[in-house]
């Protein structure tokens, strides 16, 4: 039975003081023997989280008691191993690098949209487009049926990929990531940008598969830690990722003789030299 629980979550909200409240978080889920990242910056906090359930749930109580994240959505999973190798909290700038100065998510609105109703559009065959505002190498983990693919190399591409979209500024998109945080910004940039009915995925894949699991989704959705990716139960797959060149590996691959564990696989033999160092496991886009 799993017993490692996981949590992702984010909340933008405005804060400050962000070195004193650093130690605080830092403290924190030493006390409580935590591993992952929480990212805090002058535009919110997001966190992705593993623990023992009893320890982490505490740490969940100690947050939502300070008014600034009492509302925050949080996301669970469970796992038999833990995830993440240590923990960290980091300042930054951003919660999600989108290399649009003066750029204002609030000044366009862009109206969340639940897991159950795009099951639903779905459902009933309605007309609209959906795009992953993930990385293309996400992309090819696995997607919502029909998704547009912008091929984007890291999020702060993702204004200038838009232009691919023109022909769809009067039809309804619904954008989507991981966890519903790039699309934050992505649905409101899009909104700006003159497109008449846009929606942002409410929660992302990981709440979609809560929710309805992977009904009308095609594969597994990766995710920033050594679980890799999780199916439509939330539970991991058997995809794998190579630790020499980070590319994701599928079960076949695998079986590849050019697959040797931290030295090489079939997509990087030859290429790369021998890594032992960590995988992707305390990244933070979602």
């Amino acid at each position: 039975m799993a017993n490692i629980l996981n949590i992702a979550a984010y909340r933008f909200v405005e804060l400050d003081q962000l070195p004193e409240l650093r130690e605080q978080f830092r403290n924190k889920t030493a006390a409580h023997k935590l591993k992952g990242t929480i990212l805090l910056t002058p535009e919110g906090i997001n966190m992705f989280l593993a623990g023992i359930p009893d320890e982490l749930e505490a740490f969940i109580s100690w947050l939502t008691a300070d008014a600034r994240f009492a509302d925050i959505e949080i996301k669970r999973s469970w796992s038999d191993e833990m995830p993440f190798n240590r923990m960290l909290v980091k300042l930054k700038k951003e919660i999600i690098t989108f290399h649009q100065p003066g750029f204002d998510r609030t000044a366009h609105p862009a109206p969340q949209l639940p897991a159950s109703e795009l099951k639903k559009w779905y459902d009933e065959g309605r007309e609209f487009v959906i795009v992953d505002t993930r990385n293309d190498f996400e992309f090819q983990v696995g997607t919502f049926k029909n998704a547009v693919n912008l091929q984007l190399n890291t999020f702060g591409d993702f204004a200038a990929a838009t232009k691919q979209l023109d022909n769809y500024r009067d039809i309804p998109i619904v954008t989507f990531c991981t966890g519903g945080i790039r699309c934050e910004k992505a649905a409101p940039y899009m909104a700006g940008e003159g497109f008449n009915q846009v929606y942002q995925l409410q929660g992302g894949i990981l709440k979609y598969f809560e929710e309805c699991g992977d009904t009308h989704y095609d594969g597994e959705c990766f995710v920033f830690d050594k679980r890799v990716a999780l199916d439509g139960e939330l539970k991991p797959t058997a995809t794998n990722i190579c630790f020499a060149c980070r590319t994701v590996l599928t079960p076949e691959e695998q079986t590849s003789p050019d697959y040797v564990v931290g030295v090489s696989c079939p997509h990087c033999i030859g290429k790369v030299q021998s890594s032992t160092s960590t995988m992707a496991g305390n990244s933070t886009s979602v």
